[in-house]
This record gives structure tokens, sequence and C-alpha cells, in this order.
């Protein structure tokens, strides 16, 4: 075996022939590839979303079917939660310092005034809850007094007051029947609106209040809860009629819809996504309610209309 020859420390390398192409090139850096395709996203964890809101369904409808006071107690409670979580946030994100003591405490009672006594109770307790805000923030210096007790009475309308026509609901011989196809029309009309949406949905509702939804969800929203509204009203709510549940449907689309926008007009306002951690999955117990509270007296008074007060 011969060694190779060994250049000459003299030997300089000479330069290619002008136009030669080299025989060993660098090589080129890969072309960019088109990113993956990015599979749409529910934004929460669903696992737990399903499970709280499984759990939170078996307790409403026990305390539901056996005993109607240990439900409008079940009321109270997510009124008081929902106000809680409301004037916390509107504290740490505007500074506004609307009463809590006697918001929870007024619409607590606000809430058993309805059940026992019929809406001028509710009315009364609202006004005495109103007046409470005023009294109650004059404690503290005058600085910001009407931001405050104007948040104070806007609170107790949005959040006690309007859950008081659940426990109006419930007063009925068959209440438990009302107040679930109220709790189903409007979770259906969520449902319907978010599957639909996320499959088809194109064309945005409303970008500047939610960017998530879309006219197609809320065609989702109308149609699923037209068909639930007319098999409640012809399977669970004597004397009603499925023609009367078609109106109630398209009524809780409505208005969930227009729940759900106005909550998400107050989080853009605040700079939030969501009200509260207390629900895994569901943040917290006014994103839950943001749909449910314009809906109840809607559901309430349809229901009137159509199958009477007993």
């Amino acid at each position: 075996m011969y060694d190779a020859p060994q250049p000459r420390p003299h030997d300089t390398p000479q330069a290619p022939p002008s136009g030669a192409v080299p025989q060993n090139p660098e090589p080129m850096p890969d072309a960019p590839q088109p990113a993956p395709p990015q599979k749409k996203s529910a934004g929460r964890d669903l696992g737990a979303a399903i499970g709280v809101g499984v759990g939170l369904g078996a307790v409403i409808v026990a305390s539901l079917f056996i005993v109607k006071a240990v439900f409008v107690g079940v009321i109270a409670v997510a009124v008081v939660v929902g106000l809680w979580e409301l004037t916390k946030r509107l504290q740490e994100r505007k500074g506004i310092k609307a009463p809590l003591v006697p918001l929870a405490v007024g619409g607590a009672a606000m809430v058993v005034a309805g059940y026992a006594r019929g809406p001028e109770a509710a009315w009364v307790a609202m006004a005495l809850t109103a007046l409470a805000v005023l009294v109650w923030r004059m404690t503290e210096p005058p600085e910001n007094y009407l931001k405050d007790v104007t948040a104070g009475v806007f609170a107790a309308f949005y959040v006690p007051f309007l859950a008081t026509f659940v426990a109006l609901m419930l007063t009925a011989d068959d209440g438990p029947f009302r107040v679930l196809t109220f709790l189903l029309l409007t979770v259906v009309s969520d449902t319907g609106a978010y599957a639909v949406g996320w499959r088809f949905g194109r064309k945005k509702l409303a970008p500047r209040i939610s960017p998530g939804k879309t006219r197609e969800g809320l065609l989702g929203a109308v149609a699923f809860a037209m068909a639930a509204g007319a098999l409640c009203l012809e399977f669970l709510i004597d004397g009603g009629a499925w023609w009367q549940g078609l109106l109630l449907g398209l009524a809780v689309a409505a208005s969930a819809t227009l729940g759900d926008l106005g909550e998400s007009m107050i989080k853009r306002d605040l700079g939030i996504k969501d009200m509260g951690s207390l629900l895994p999955g569901h943040g917290g117990i006014m994103d839950r309610l943001d749909s449910l509270l314009p809906t109840a007296p809607v559901v309430w008074l349809l229901l009137v209309v159509f199958v009477g007060t007993s």
C-alpha cells in the first residue's frame, strides 16, 4: 500500500475555473414547510367542565324534587357567591366598592321573599336592598359615592332580583317541572350554540363583544331550544302544547344569547376572561349564571301566559 501524496508547504490552492460547479456544494437550507392545520380547541378543560356540570346538575335536580325549600337555599347560595365574585372583580379592576354585606343579605332575602310571598314581596325586598346599599356606603368617605352605589344597585338587580324568578316558578304546583324546563332549555340552547358554532361557525355574531360567537351558532341555539321546548311543553308541563314550546324555545335562545353577550360586555370592560375560578372548567358561578339570569323572567312570564300560575 502506498501513502497518498501530501502537499508541499509552498503549494497553494488554486481557484476553480470560472463557471465550474463545485463538486461538493454547500447544502441548501430546507424550504419552510407549511404548518400542520391546528385542531379546533374548546378553550377549556372539557373533562373538568363535564364533571363539574354533571355534579352540579345532580345536586340541583335532587334538591328540586326532594324538598322545594332546599332548592330555594341553593338559589340563595348561588346568588351570594355570584355577588361576591362580581363585587370583588369590580373593586379589583375598576376600584368600585359596591357594598357586599347589604347586597348578600338583601339578595338572599329577595329570593326567599319571592318564594314565600310572590312577586310583590320580591319588589319590596329589591327596594329595601337598594336603600340598604345607599345607607351602608354612607359610612365611608363621599368620594366615588355615586359610582359605588350605582354599581351596588345594578348588582342587586342583575343577580338576586333576576334569580328570584326561578323561585317564583317553583311556587306553582308543577313548580319543579317548570324549573327543570327552564334549566333544560337554557342548557340546550347554550349547547346547540357551542356545537353548531364550533363545527360550522363562519360569520361572527358580535365580534367586538364576543369573537367566538357566530351566526351559525345562534341558529343552532334556536333550533335546539325550540325542539327541546316542544318536548318539554308536551311531556313535562300540564296544559302545555308543543307549539307553545316552540315559542318558548325561541324566546329562551334569544334571552340566553343576550345574557351571554351582556356578561361578555362586563368582562371586556373589566379586562378579564372569567368572573372567578370556583368551578374548574367553567370559571366562576357568575360565568354559569350569565345566560340563566336573564332567561328566568322570560320563562316565568311565558309559562304564566301559557298554562297559568298554578
